[in-house]
């Protein structure tokens, strides 16, 4: 492949969405539509991504920092217009360019790949357009071609006469071209129609004109091109997406006891083995080994599951959680920032943060450890072998030796040695017959307020 350029539009206001976050950062399983396409381009290795933004320039501009560059479209011309502000940004540039827009965000390395190879086959057409045939092709634009994939017209649906609307063919948007051919033919588009704007599309039909050759390269899949301008075709593509990606989990040998109820992130690894209960979403940087079980109702991010653990039923895992082999976490048990040893378990209603737990320790029901003073965040170390009894506030920063015992209701400061036995508890008093005199007093001031009414 030759070195190319990915000019990716930006700059629509997005109104439909309704929304004070710009709609190509609106997440699709936990990604910033955005990041899907630009993540695609990052396979291809370009040498340049350049970014066309406009209304919300700034959260844009912040998302893409490191990775693109920026231009602005002010004010908003059309999609010609908005590829031309590119121009100086690539001033001196001799490769490919490739056109792309935001709010499309799942256009496959693949499908970007063919698009740059059929630019540079020995006919070399000055644009190559992305067609699809969708079951119903609407109002879109249609790409009228030969057999062999020439482009004879382009046309807009309010400008096809009945013969070009009976074509199937649609115009994606998608273009590539050498990124000179691209700006010389961008500098003769006019915007004499009704929108007086500058259309990308015409730049087609001016290199056909000049007895150029431009081509098609069809998409098999209408989906890839797909916009998303609305929160009902966001929901529409997420539910595409959590399809194919729950298909490949059990393809890949995993148990989804019921697949629709199961949400992955963009970055989800499942290993073999797997059985996923019902209810259960996978957040962002989530890992998990062979022989895990994940129970129902589970929310689990940024943590790693090793091989044969067992997660819930209505267990949290927050980022920094990290089960080690065969370790368990039970229902209502939250992690984060946290360590469970080897085989160690925390089977009820406790909460582990900013922790390390050791192999074989078992943390009783109701334990927590308290790591927040309100200004700074503490740890707490519990040795291998320990036992916490339940209802145990660790208070950290504290540490808890190996084989050591916590009993439980004890509220500990202090570290705890070795095979120690540490107990934190208020004397425990003992009145006989003080509830059978406190039951009889309650009694009769009952029926006396009865007889008063």
């Amino acid at each position: 492949m030759h070195d190319f350029a990915a000019i990716i539009l930006a700059a629509g206001k997005g109104t439909r969405m309704k929304s004070d976050l710009h709609k190509v950062l609106h997440p699709i399983a936990g990604r910033p539509m955005l990041g899907h396409l630009m993540a695609a381009v990052d396979q291809l290795g370009a040498a340049r991504q350049v970014v066309v933004v406009g209304a919300g320039r700034d959260q844009i501009e912040q998302a893409v920092e490191g990775r693109a560059e920026t231009c602005l479209q002010e004010p908003q011309l059309g999609t010609g217009h908005a590829v031309q502000q590119a121009e100086t940004l690539l001033d001196g540039f001799d490769g490919d360019a490739l056109v792309l827009y935001g709010d499309v965000p799942f256009v496959r390395a693949e499908t970007m790949r063919a698009m740059l190879e059929r630019l540079n086959e020995p006919d070399a057409p000055a644009v190559v357009v992305l067609g699809f045939e969708p079951d119903d092709p609407l109002a879109y634009g249609r790409v009228i071609a030969d057999d062999d994939g020439a482009i004879i017209k382009m046309v807009e649906y309010k400008d096809a006469d009945e013969g070009e609307r009976a074509c199937h063919l649609c115009n994606s948007g998608l273009m590539a071209a050498k990124a000179g051919d691209l700006f010389a033919l961008l500098a003769r588009v006019g915007n004499d129609n009704a929108q007086g704007e500058y259309y990308l599309p015409d730049i087609v039909n001016i290199a056909i004109a000049d007895g150029r050759v431009c081509a098609v390269v069809i998409t098999d899949d209408p989906d890839e091109v797909a916009g998303i301008n609305s929160r009902s075709e966001l929901a529409r593509v997420e539910a595409r997406w959590q399809a194919v990606r729950r298909e490949r989990a059990m393809a890949d040998g995993a148990t989804l006891i019921a697949p629709d109820t199961v949400f992955f992130s963009w970055d989800t690894q499942i290993g073999r083995d797997v059985t996923i209960e019902p209810h259960v979403v996978f957040g962002p940087g989530v890992s998990v080994a062979d022989h895990v079980h994940i129970k129902a109702y589970c929310h689990i991010e940024g943590a790693t599951i090793a091989s044969g653990a067992s997660v819930g039923p209505f267990a949290r895992l927050r980022p920094g959680a990290v089960m080690e082999e065969g370790s368990f976490v039970g229902n209502f048990v939250e992690m984060k920032k946290a360590v469970l040893g080897k085989g160690a378990k925390a089977s009820h209603l406790s909460y582990i943060g900013d922790a390390t737990v050791g192999a074989g320790a078992n943390i009783g029901a109701g334990t927590i450890t308290c790591n927040y003073d309100g200004y700074f965040k503490y740890q707490t170390h519990i040795g291998e072998r320990a036992f916490i009894g339940s209802n145990s506030a660790l208070v950290a920063p504290v540490n808890i030796g190996p084989d050591a015992i916590v009993a439980a209701g004890s509220t500990v400061s202090r570290d705890v040695a070795a095979g120690e036995l540490r107990m934190v508890r208020a004397e425990q008093l003992m009145k006989p017959g003080w509830a059978d005199r406190f039951h009889d007093t309650m009694k009769k001031k009952k029926e006396g307020s009865k007889r008063e009414k």
